[in-house]
């Protein structure tokens, strides 16, 4: 917890469905915090994180200085070596941010907010957040919809989702779990009870 905020991860699969619960934690009027987001901004130009992804990777610099992220992505995923570098050189960049993110909604007032992250567990960060919520689907779904998403082959998706643990090993460290393989309404209605039980918690404000 940071302070008076009690700072919860959101994860799950790829295709799961974890950005949709984000969003309807946020459409509750709860801040949400967006790993992918944190990502973007360590990896800009002038950053120490972009120095050090261009000095191990040097082709995956575009022409005007930003990191192809699809490139250096395909590069990795490729190579666990690659992907672990990678990993020691932005991990704890975004982590930094996201704990200053948190201490700034505090600071404001919120007494509940949600981290959202993909590879949260994988990173071994689940233990430093007020409880961990998992959203899950069927394998299924999640390939179709990374699929028409990101216009990828179901190879390249079943690729990625090698590169994160198995649901089953997050689903062990999750406090909560939302199932995201029904209708939006039943999402919602697990997103209502989730954030009524948060807010009555014994670590609530």
């Amino acid at each position: 917890m940071v302070g008076q905020l009690r700072f919860v991860g959101l994860t799950g699969g790829i295709g799961s469905g974890k950005s949709l619960v984000a969003d309807m934690i946020r459409a509750f009027g709860i801040p949400v915090l967006d790993a992918d987001q944190l990502a973007r901004a360590v990896v800009a130009p002038g950053e120490p994180a972009h120095a050090d992804i261009a000095a191990a990777w040097p082709d995956v610099v575009a022409p005007d200085g930003h990191i192809d992220r699809k490139k250096l992505a395909a590069r990795v995923f490729a190579d666990p070596d690659a992907r672990k570098r990678l990993e020691s050189i932005t991990h704890p960049r975004i982590h930094a941010r996201a704990l200053a993110g948190a201490r700034s909604l505090e600071e404001r007032g919120h007494r509940l907010a949600f981290y959202e992250a993909a590879l949260l567990v994988e990173a071994g960060r689940q233990k430093d957040f007020d409880g961990l919520v998992l959203v899950e689907a069927t394998l299924d779904q999640q390939l179709a919809r990374v699929m028409a998403r990101d216009h990828v082959s179901r190879d390249a998706v079943l690729a990625r989702m090698a590169a994160q643990l198995p649901v089953a090993d997050k689903r062990r460290t999750a406090t909560h779990v939302i199932d995201n393989s029904g209708d939006a309404a039943a999402t919602r209605r697990q997103v209502e009870h989730l954030l009524a039980a948060l807010k009555t918690g014994p670590t609530s404000a």
